[in-house]
This record gives structure tokens, sequence and C-alpha cells, in this order.
């Protein structure tokens, strides 16, 4: 204890030593986060002993255990990697995933939204199939996401199409999309009580309307009995669109994640 006292004493702590120590606690915090429930786990728990071991050796000290940890080493950190690919290419994925890293890539990828979201729109209105998918924007729509049944997978028009059978268990309800990924499926949205919605729109309708009256979601609603596709924002809702015109409203609405509602009352 005196030794460590009077090392704190000879080494003056800055800042950069807190950041530094912090970036470290996070690292390891992510990585055991990542490994936890996969075969890593084992691994590091492994090496951690074979480390242990090697310092046990020095301290006592076990010359044959330190050699032969010494020169196991190198070979140990090859097998690793063989045997363990898998999970580090799913950890390297999970770095490319982070908020930070999507920033990047952002753009195109709601370009890659708005492309499944207008296959799967224009499929469902030909075969005259309801749905109605919510893009969340600024506005967190957490509540609504939780009273669903979490799916956490890429947008696909498949997965979509698949959703809104009348068929399937989760047809009911509305698909909300967060951050490019389908968070949930069959939540239940607010229905409007505004007096001045027409009596010819039905719930999914009046659910897309009630959404967007309360945030800056945007819904794309397909018309069980006409199939037609609408797009709902600021509580205002443009009927009748087809793919070309869905696409470009889409796009307008999308990408502003920033700017809020103000900019999607001036969309016509």
């Amino acid at each position: 204890m005196d030794s460590i006292t009077a090392w704190l004493a000879r080494t003056p702590l800055t800042m950069w030593d807190v950041v530094d120590v912090l970036i470290v606690a996070l690292v390891i915090y992510e990585s055991l986060k990542l490994i936890r429930g996969t075969r890593a786990m084992q691994m590091a728990l492994g090496s951690a002993l074979i480390v242990g071991l090697y310092f046990a050796s020095i301290a006592a000290p076990l010359q044959t255990v330190n050699w032969l940890i010494r020169n196991m080493i190198g070979y140990i950190v090859f097998a690793g990697i063989v045997l363990f690919q898998n999970d580090i290419r799913r950890a390297l994925a999970h770095v490319g995933r982070t908020t930070f890293m999507r920033t990047f890539s952002r753009a195109e990828q709601d370009d890659e939204t708005i492309e499944e979201i207008v296959t799967a729109a224009t499929q469902l209105s030909e075969r005259k199939t309801g749905a109605l998918i919510v893009v969340e924007r600024e506005i967190g729509l957490r509540n609504y996401v939780e009273g669903g049944i979490p799916l956490e997978a890429m947008v696909t028009h498949d997965l979509l199409v698949s959703v809104f059978q009348v068929t399937g268990p989760l047809h009911d309800g509305a698909v909300i999309i967060q951050e490019n990924r389908i968070a949930a499926a069959a939540c239940f949205l607010p229905l409007t009580v505004n007096p001045g919605v027409g009596t010819d729109l039905g719930t999914r309708h009046r659910a897309a309307i009630g959404l967007t009256e309360e945030n800056d979601a945007v819904a794309v609603v397909v018309s069980e009995e006409t199939g037609r596709i609408s797009v709902v924002s600021d509580g205002q809702i443009s009927r009748g669109l087809t793919p070309e015109t869905l696409r470009a409203r889409l796009s307008a609405l999308i990408p502003q994640r920033k700017t809020g509602a103000q900019h999607a009352r001036a969309i016509p």
C-alpha cells in the first residue's frame, strides 16, 4: 500500500489520465457485453487463467510453467483467431453499427429503406392488403414500440409484406421503423379525434393521422378496401399516391431528422 501511495504521489493525475482510464473501461465493458453468451466468453476466461498462471509463475517462481506459457502464447493467439473468426466478424459488424459510424452511411441507408417501403407498399396495394408503416424521425416512438412485438430486423419488402398478411399474427397494428431497422410490429397507435377527418377513412388512416398529430413521424398507409397508398405527416394525409410520388414524398420527408415538423408542413 505504501508503494502504491508513493507512486501516486510521484505521478500527478491529469484530466487526460482520467479520460484514458474511462476509454479503456468503456472498451472493456463493451467487449464483455459483446461476448456475453458466446463461445468467446469461454476463451476470455481461459485467457485470463493463462495470464494469471503467467504472473504466478514469475512470483513463485515456476520456471517450467513460465517457459511453457511464453512459448505457447503465439500459437494460442493464432488458434483463437481461427476458431473464433465468426465472433470476431460479428464484433466488427457491431462496431460498424454504432451511432458514430452510422453517421457516415445514413443517407445511403435512408435511400435503401425508402426503396424497400415503396416496393412493399406497391405489392400490398396490388393485393389490396391493408398496411400501416410508421417511420420515426426526431421524436421517439419508444412507448408505441414497447407495446408491440419487437422484431429488430433489417427493413426488407419481403418482411413487410409478410407481416401484413391477413393470415399472420402481426397484421393488426403498425410496423414502426427506427434508424433504418424494423423495431416492432403489431403496434397500436392513438386514433385522431379531429372531427374534420372524413368518414370514409378507416382505422389505419385514423391511427396514422392521430400519431402524426402528436409527433413528427411519417406514416405510409395502404387501404384494404381500395388498395390506395397514402402518406401522412403532421396530421395531413395525401391519398392515391403512385410508387413514384410515394418515393419522392418519402425522400423529402425521411432525411429531415433534425428539422422537425416545420419542414414537413412545407411539403405540398
